[in-house]
């Protein structure tokens, strides 16, 4: 995967196929739609551009039309820690336009991506005149909390198995990421770049999943059989976790 280079996107209005994918804009009274959709831009991340970066100020809140993204942090070590995958129709980074501060991440594309842009202004207009953008980043914001704080638990794991599983429902999060359903497209080398272990290792712990009918694995990803066990890692409590 290519790394660090800048991006280069080419703004243009959203199509009628791209839109369909924003969810929020249900949430919406026509004058609002109206001037929310008059203000999305979209433009294509190829693998390894970078949508945020740590310290730059923040002009959109971001969503994934299609591809898949990669939020991170470099540590003062010069580890990179991970803290979430974001799959198709997954918006992120409300906080960060909340308080119009800098981004404290880095958001970077594994592979081709479709991005969307809703520029800061027009966020906090819906902020100040629709009710059900308000709920929308509201529940946003509750969920994304609830997705952080596994995250932190996965990160004081030892057992891979878990790790995988747990990481995995995060991706499935019908709430957060209503455009994957039930199957994720994603390989085993950008899961691995998610979660922090080697492809093989990854492999392994998806052989495990599928044996126990949590998941199946088919041509370009994965589908999800029980998503309550997959968050649960019921699998794993059998081995004495």
């Amino acid at each position: 995967m290519q790394t660090g280079k800048p991006l280069q996107i080419r703004e243009r209005l959203a199509t009628e196929a791209e839109l369909a994918g924003i969810h929020w804009l249900d949430a919406l009274l026509p004058v609002e739609r109206e001037r929310a959709v008059a203000a999305v831009r979209v433009g294509d991340a190829q693998a390894g551009d970078y949508v945020c970066r740590i310290g730059k100020p923040v002009t959109y809140w971001f969503g994934v039309v299609e591809g898949l993204l990669k939020m991170s942090s470099d540590s003062a070590q010069g580890a990179t820690m991970t803290f979430a995958g974001l799959p198709p129709g997954g918006w992120f980074g409300e906080g960060t336009v909340l308080k119009r501060e800098p981004y404290r991440y880095n958001i970077q594309a594994l592979r081709k991506t479709v991005v969307a842009g809703l520029p800061v202004d027009t966020f906090h207009w819906l902020l100040d005149h629709s009710i059900g953008f308000n709920r929308f980043v509201m529940n946003q914001l509750n969920e994304r909390l609830g997705t952080f704080i596994a995250a932190r638990e996965i990160d004081r794991m030892g057992n891979p198995d878990v790790r995988v599983a747990r990481s995995l429902a995060a991706l499935f999060n019908p709430v957060l990421y209503p455009g994957v359903g039930e199957i994720l497209r994603i390989t085993q080398q950008e899961l691995a770049y998610l979660v922090g272990l080697s492809r093989q290792r990854v492999n392994e712990a998806l052989a495990a999943l599928e044996s126990q009918g949590t998941i199946r694995i088919e041509y370009g990803g994965l589908r999800v059989l029980d998503l309550a066990a997959l968050r649960s890692s019921l699998f794993s409590s059998k081995k004495g976790l």
